[in-house]
């Protein structure tokens, strides 16, 4: 598989943007722990697809214009992972919830330390919103792109939550659409 990569430059820094061609397979921040090392194989191409919605939708996120993203991705992960991604996407902008939440939402009650690090493996932050995962007892807990990166995004979020009802028509189109997750 063909990787394009290219960057952009987001108020929390330079986010490292991968592709297969067809859909966005990661995002990452300049300092996600689990930020893959670039290979000389892949390929910078700032034109690849989807890059050019995926800037303009980034962009209209972080100028509080849009709360819900509509793009194709393909992350790549264990089924496990992928079930929980997929669960963070239910998160609405604006709100959070618990590991321990977050595991009963997908029907894993007690597996909230399982669903933690699947949370830390997420290859598309901020898209696959898992900032919105917090310690049960409201604590900002774990981001692999630094608590400090998770707090300025809630904080993003939380200054723009009267923006989320214009969000409503594009979450009703992703639960029509089924979204590209890879195995």
């Amino acid at each position: 598989m063909t990787t394009f990569c290219t960057t952009f430059e987001s108020p929390v820094g330079p986010l490292l943007l991968m592709s297969d061609g067809q859909s966005l397979t990661g995002l990452h921040t300049d300092s996600d722990k689990h930020r893959p090392a670039m290979r000389p194989d892949w390929i910078r191409d700032d034109a690849a697809a989807p890059f050019a919605e995926v800037n303009a939708q980034l962009r209209a996120y972080f100028d509080a214009r849009l709360t819900e993203f509509d793009l194709p991705l393909a992350p790549q992960g264990t089924e496990f992972q992928l079930r929980t991604w997929r669960e963070l996407r239910g998160i609405p902008y604006g709100e959070t919830i618990s590991y321990a939440e977050l595991a009963r939402r997908i029907g894993r009650p007690q597996a909230s330390r399982a669903v933690g690090h699947a949370n830390a493996r997420n290859p598309i932050s901020i898209i696959v919103p898992c900032h919105r995962v917090i310690g049960a007892d409201n604590s900002l807990t774990g981001y692999a792109g630094g608590l400090e990166r998770k707090r300025m995004l809630l904080a993003h979020e939380a200054g723009n939550a009267g923006t989320r009802e214009e969000g409503r028509a594009t979450r009703e189109r992703q639960s029509q659409r089924q979204l590209s997750f890879g195995t």
